[in-house]
């Protein structure tokens, strides 16, 4: 479906919700289709042509809520998941929080982020890049000998959003992801890994050979990993692990953490808790940016902000629910935070390996060892040791540990090295210290 008849689907079911007797409501929809394409060691292993479309829609009677969800978009089936958000609704009890934004923080004359990029590709072609892709990877060293594949996936959608305060729009979307993920081997010595890229517009992606030769080189690097000891030594975290560390801290300053008290970040409004030099903002109204948006899923307007500057938190993350509990206003962030970024304090990855001079590369991270409500973090890693600066070989089977409060605090560098894909925009991050526990 295109823009326009979502809308009209949203506007009818806001429409029969009034029906309905409910005093407010919004509906969100969505539509997508896509093909995705896998070939493993020359061979075509999956072709995929994918459409997907889900409503869900949120009533009000008073301060009773009542919520439904359908995937089936016909106007009986809409009528039905407006009857059932409703009977929910009249049997929830009141909750002073419940209700819609205020109408005047919703968009209005949004601007044109350039989301929408379709790319006119057929499964054969799709099949030449992947295998384009794959053969790079496996090209690149005799000692790459295994994959798990190259994938091209392609993906158009809609989103439209509406509410009883007489909001109504969306807006088109497109991205596209090429992926490749190999094996290498000498000897007794495995390793696996992997590289991609994703874009909005299929031009800008890195070109088939480029990410099957850094899958492979990826690979190779890792051979010959060995255990270390236990230790205390600094950390850098790659820039492609690093956004791991900003996602923590999202988790921390969201208003439902605060509210709950469920957060190590508890009521850290105001108060520092990086380094004065460091600044982390979001910009969702970056052109073509993969998490970009003019307005949040209830309609409010999007803009660029600093949750931290000057190493001081300036804002928590808020959607309508979470700012009333806490008697502040929504920062426009329902469905998440958009193009997060953190500045670079100016290094590349060679100088960051200088100023550490001996310490730990982290290259990959395992497990869920983050715990939340107090900080504490202890993931499986992989990565390098690096002596005098440099990298000496790769290591594997260790635990590296601390407390994220305060690695943030002692967060010494961020590289400029941050040409990895996605909506997190870091470099590597050189960690004063934390403990590295091995055999």
């Amino acid at each position: 479906m295109n823009i326009g008849q979502l809308e009209e689907r949203v506007a009818d079911l806001l429409a029969e919700a009034r029906r309905q007797g409910a005093d407010a409501a919004d509906a969100a929809v969505s539509s997508s289709a896509g093909l995705s394409v896998t070939v493993r060691l020359g061979e075509v292993e999956t072709i995929e042509h994918h459409r997907d479309q889900g409503l869900g829609v949120t009533v009000y009677f008073g301060r009773r809520k009542g919520s439904a969800s359908t995937t089936d978009l016909s106007p009986a089936a809409l009528k039905e998941a407006v009857a059932r958000a409703c009977a929910i609704a009249r049997y929830t009890s009141e909750d002073p929080c419940a209700g819609l934004a205020d109408p005047e923080l919703l968009a209005r004359d949004w601007p044109d982020l350039d989301l929408h990029h379709p790319w006119e590709i057929t499964p054969e072609q799709a099949i030449d890049i992947a295998r384009t892709c794959e053969q790079a990877a496996l090209d690149f060293d005799p000692r790459v000998s295994n994959s798990e594949g190259a994938t091209l996936n392609t993906v158009e959608g809609s989103f439209v959003y509406g509410n009883s305060h007489g909001f109504l729009g969306g807006y088109p979307t497109t991205r596209h992801t090429l992926s490749c993920v190999v094996m290498a081997q000498e000897g007794d010595s495995m390793q696996r890994d992997w590289w991609y890229d994703s874009r909005r517009a299929a031009e800008e992606l890195a070109t088939p050979e480029a990410i099957g030769r850094r899958a492979g080189e990826r690979a190779v690097a890792r051979l010959g990993a060995r255990k270390l000891g236990t230790c205390e030594a600094p950390v850098i975290f790659r820039a492609d692990v690093a956004p791991g560390l900003l996602r923590s801290l999202v988790g921390a300053i969201r208003g439902h953490a605060q509210y709950r008290e469920s957060s190590f970040l508890l009521g850290a409004l105001g108060q520092s808790i990086f380094p004065d030099w460091v600044r982390i903002h979001e910009d969702p109204l970056l052109p073509r940016g993969l998490a970009s948006a003019p307005f949040d899923n209830e309609g409010v307007a999007t803009r660029p902000r600093d949750f931290v500057r000057d190493g001081v938190l300036h804002s928590y993350v808020l959607d309508s629910y979470s700012a009333c509990k806490l008697e502040m206003q929504t920062t426009g962030n329902a469905g998440g935070v958009r193009n997060l970024a953190i500045e670079s304090s100016g290094q590349g990855l060679e100088e960051l390996l200088k100023q550490m001079d001996r310490g730990l590369l982290v290259t990959e991270l395992m497990g869920q060892g983050v715990n939340p409500v107090t900080g504490d973090y202890s993931r499986g890693a992989a990565g390098f040791w690096v002596e005098n600066g440099a990298i000496q070989h790769p290591v594997e089977e260790i635990t590296i540990a601390g407390n994220l409060r305060q690695m943030y605090q002692d967060l010494v560098a961020v590289g400029s090295d941050s040409d990895i894909p996605g909506s997190v925009r870091t470099g590597s991050w050189l960690i004063e210290k934390m403990t590295i526990a091995g055999n």
